[in-house]
């Protein structure tokens, strides 16, 4: 019997039990894809990560799968990873800071490790890829399928249109936070999107402006996932959409974004993007994590 060690922590958050859990498995060398799938299901979490030896100069090999099938990126398990690593002592004294560097899929995902100036440890990706715009559709189809009218959806900007820095989202600006608060998936709704040939998971935001730049909401019926708390790789695109929108040429911009309210595991994300020359060049989002548990699996 193989016994491979775990790590639960909650993702974007400062406090227990807020923010999205991820279990870690920092030494997942001998595990198949197959065990790694199932282990994920077993978990159920959003995502969990398995972190294998680092190749090509990289810190680490990192794996990440929701409870039905493997991610080529993600935000929080990239997030939750290089957490669990820095606390165990994996990757040796954080000091003033540390930059690592995960391969992915979807590419070399850069993390930088500091602690803040209370000495909680803050993790901050660079999404894998530019920006990449995909389809626009009408509000119309979009609304049905998270229960909502076609008029809750704010198109003053952009039609609800898919963006990804590594993986895609569809995103959906909203009316105001009511519209937010009532969004629920609709299954018929959500097979019209798939009729349609958009399978990518539901981002759906609004501009607060309240202690909150933006509160947002995901839904991810295509990866098993009902409502996601905390979606580093949604709120990355977000920000590279939104400075692809920003009127100048060239801009930095920051976010500091609410989700998981709605399901009482309320998180914190800070994202940013730099846009030069017309063209956005890179998209980061970061946060806290809190360790939760540590444990052993054991495996036949």
């Amino acid at each position: 019997m193989k016994t491979y060690p775990y790590t639960i922590c909650d993702v974007f958050t400062d406090q227990q039990f807020g923010g999205n859990q991820l279990a870690v498995f920092p030494h997942a060398d001998g595990l198949t894809t197959d065990e790694m799938q199932s282990i994920a299901r077993e978990f159920n979490f959003s995502e969990s990560s398995f972190v294998l030896p680092g190749e090509d100069g990289c810190t680490r090999k990192v794996r990440i799968f929701t409870p039905v099938a493997e991610m080529p990126f993600a935000g929080h398990p990239n997030v939750g990873t290089a957490f669990v690593l820095a606390t165990s002592g994996e990757l040796g004294v954080i000091g003033v800071g540390q930059k690592i560097r995960f391969l992915e899929h979807a590419g070399i995902v850069r993390i930088n490790v500091q602690p803040d100036e209370k000495g909680a440890l803050v993790c901050e990706l660079e999404a894998p890829q530019e920006l990449s715009l995909g389809k626009i559709l009408p509000p119309d189809p979009v609304a049905r399928a998270v229960s909502l009218d076609a008029e809750e959806i704010l198109c003053t900007r952009h039609q609800p249109q898919q963006a990804s820095v590594g993986f895609p989202f569809l995103m959906v600006e909203l009316r105001d936070v009511a519209a937010l608060q009532k969004a629920r998936v609709n299954p018929p709704g959500i097979d019209g999107l798939a009729a349609l040939g958009i399978t990518p998971d539901i981002h759906l935001y609004v501009q607060s402006r309240d202690e909150f730049d933006i509160r947002a909401r995901m839904f991810a019926p295509f990866e098993g996932v009902g409502e996601d708390p905390a979606t580093g790789s949604a709120n990355c695109a977000l920000a590279g959409l939104l400075a692809q929108l920003d009127d100048r040429e060239s801009c930095d911009l920051t976010w500091r974004i609410a989700q998981g309210v709605e399901m009482g595991r309320p998180s914190v994300l800070n994202a940013r993007a730099s846009k030069k020359d017309g063209r956005v060049v890179a998209t980061w989002v970061g946060g806290q994590c809190v360790l939760v548990s540590e444990g052993k699996l054991f495996l036949d």
